[in-house]
């Protein structure tokens, strides 16, 4: 049976960890408020050489918060917010929690159609929304929505220096009909805000899922989740506020929400924004910021590594290190560890478990399962249960291909208005991922792929997954992608798209039989497709449904 509750592995792997993950606080506004009160005047946000002190969020997100009221906005009501990684975000997501509302992150990368529907969906009645977004996107599609009050604010806000790496070509854009966001801040600073104390069962965030498999569905993600997970990454990773975090993930997803954002206001640890993600850009502010944790995707650490500053001594403070959003293949570590010296572990989660469900202890190498080439994504975090399950739902033998199930309290309640696709994910309040993988005997799980990936050969079983990571351990793959396409003999047949490493040089031939050397005769690619990009979610996961050629007409 591949039941995962217990926890034989602590005493080897993580002997320090509490046997179960115990929140000190019941709501993340709770858990903030405590953080202010035992250090006011610690930096909460660096930007750009802004340092926002734990006292002046407070007064911050205290003054959107009263706005928010003045208006008429009530306990329920939902703020979108549709900005980059810049302090705003924080500012406004933890107001909206104070005024006992949603915050609804909008992926910044959306347009018309995208905003639309999420707006629609969501009910949100304000938006918090750049400038330059507000002109390009929202300001077509808000008339069929019920947004009543949009705040505008920029990018060059909130920062005392210029970076012309990230800036460049940014102006400030004048939108008629809006409010000014820091205007708002400041008409309503000094006053209190509303005497809303979250339960722990109340929504925080409407955090939609990145859209890699279909529409976007928002994870109803409580304070209860928030919480648990924040204190699982304390735990996990050893976090305190002598730490300094790094913000490379999106805040918008629910790893830049929980790893970047949560992880600040429960330990006190400052929280390093950038805006944007510039590789060499990066480089300096962990030099000069003192950069100690991380949660960034694979793509991150990819491009980490090509950056033309990068070499030993270059991340030196960064030294707790995780990878999140999407498999990691065992040659970008090993890549990412020559080159800097540090080694990157590996987390699983997904929008619906508030981040983590399986991570590997710090300080720990994981394994690498020796028939599928995987990396392990590591063990159930404290507290949490997994199982490995057939198609019939009955748990499988140690070792074989089935689905992940995760239970604990980090999963997602269930889906905003979506009853129907509730119901199917989730079971006696176990959550069906869609992922397959195993379980080996030492109790470390491995993922192999998602379920709707699967690639059919002739009635042999591809992963795309496997294919990828053989593709990673060519030195001139940047990143690849394998789908499977239609075949006349076969039915459906390998295809890989890569982009290479700057400056490298293979062609699809030569990576055809790199793979044919390494791979069984049904699983290396019949085709190979070199790009200058892949398509990839704002959060870094690949887009391997755009890759595949559109279905036929019946």
């Amino acid at each position: 049976m591949s039941g995962y509750d217990d926890k034989p592995w602590q005493a080897r792997y993580a002997p320090g960890l509490p046997r179960h993950a115990e929140p000190g606080q019941p709501d993340a506004v709770s858990m903030f408020r405590a953080t202010v009160a035992r250090d006011p005047g610690g930096d909460a946000i660096r930007y750009f050489g802004r340092h926002l002190t734990f006292a002046e969020l407070n007064e911050l997100s205290d003054a959107f918060a009263a706005g928010l009221a003045a208006d008429g906005f009530r306990p329920g009501d939902r703020v979108a917010l549709y900005v980059q990684n810049i302090p705003q975000f924080v500012i406004a997501q933890l107001g909206t929690w104070k005024a006992g509302g949603i915050a609804v992150s909008v992926n910044p990368m959306y347009k018309r159609r995208e905003l639309a529907g999420l707006l629609r969906d969501s009910g949100a009645t304000v938006l918090v929304c750049l400038e330059s977004l507000y002109r390009d996107v929202a300001a077509a599609v808000l008339p069929g929505t019920d947004v009543r009050r949009v705040l505008t604010t920029s990018e060059l806000e909130l920062r005392v220096r210029d970076e012309p790496r990230v800036f460049a070509g940014v102006e400030r854009v004048a939108c008629q009909g809006t409010t000014d966001l820091l205007r708002f801040l400041a008409r309503h600073r000094g006053q209190a805000a509303p005497s809303v104390t979250p339960r722990p069962d109340d929504v925080a965030l409407l955090t939609y899922t990145s859209g890699t498999t279909g529409p976007p569905k928002g994870a109803m993600t409580t304070h209860r989740n928030v919480v648990f997970n924040a204190t699982t990454y304390r735990d996990w990773a050893g976090l305190g506020p002598d730490d300094v975090v790094l913000g490379v993930a999106p805040l918008f997803h629910i790893t830049g929400l929980v790893a970047c954002i949560a992880v600040t206001l429960l330990t006190g640890a400052p929280l390093v924004l950038m805006y944007r993600l510039d590789p060499d850009l990066t480089l300096e502010t962990v030099e000069a910021e003192g950069a100690t944790f991380t949660v960034g995707s694979v793509t991150v650490f990819i491009a980490l590594t090509t950056a033309a500053a990068a070499g030993p001594g270059k991340l030196a403070s960064l030294t707790k290190i995780f990878s999140g959003g999407a498999p990691i293949p065992p040659g970008t570590v090993q890549r990412f560890e020559s080159v800097f010296g540090h080694y990157i572990h590996n987390i699983y989660g997904l929008t619906e478990t508030t981040s983590p469900s399986h991570a590997v202890p710090l300080g720990t190498r994981a394994p690498v399962d020796p028939v599928s080439g995987a990396l392990s994504v590591g063990v159930p975090v404290p507290g949490t249960s997994v199982r490995i399950v057939g198609e019939d739902g009955r748990d499988l033998p140690v070792g074989e291909l089935g689905e992940i199930v995760t239970a604990g309290p980090q999963v997602s309640p269930g889906y905003w208005n979506k009853p129907d696709e509730t119901a199917r994910a989730l079971r006696d309040g176990a959550l069906r991922t869609g992922d397959v993988g195993h379980m080996d005997a030492e109790g470390w799980f491995y993922v192999v792929d998602r379920m709707k990936d699967q690639i059919n050969a002739g009635g042999y079983k591809v992963w795309p997954r496997e294919v990828e990571d053989v593709l990673y351990e060519h030195p001139a793959v940047r990143e690849a992608a394998v789908v499977g396409v239609p075949d006349e003999y076969r039915g459906e047949t390998v295809k890989a798209v890569v982009s290479l490493r700057p400056g490298a040089g293979v062609t699809p031939d030569e990576l055809t039989e790199f793979t044919r050397e390494r791979l069984a005769a049904y699983k290396y690619p019949r085709a190979v497709e070199i790009v200058d990009e892949l398509p990839k979610t704002a959060s870094g996961k690949i887009l391997r449904r755009q890759l595949r050629p559109p279905a036929s007409p019946m």
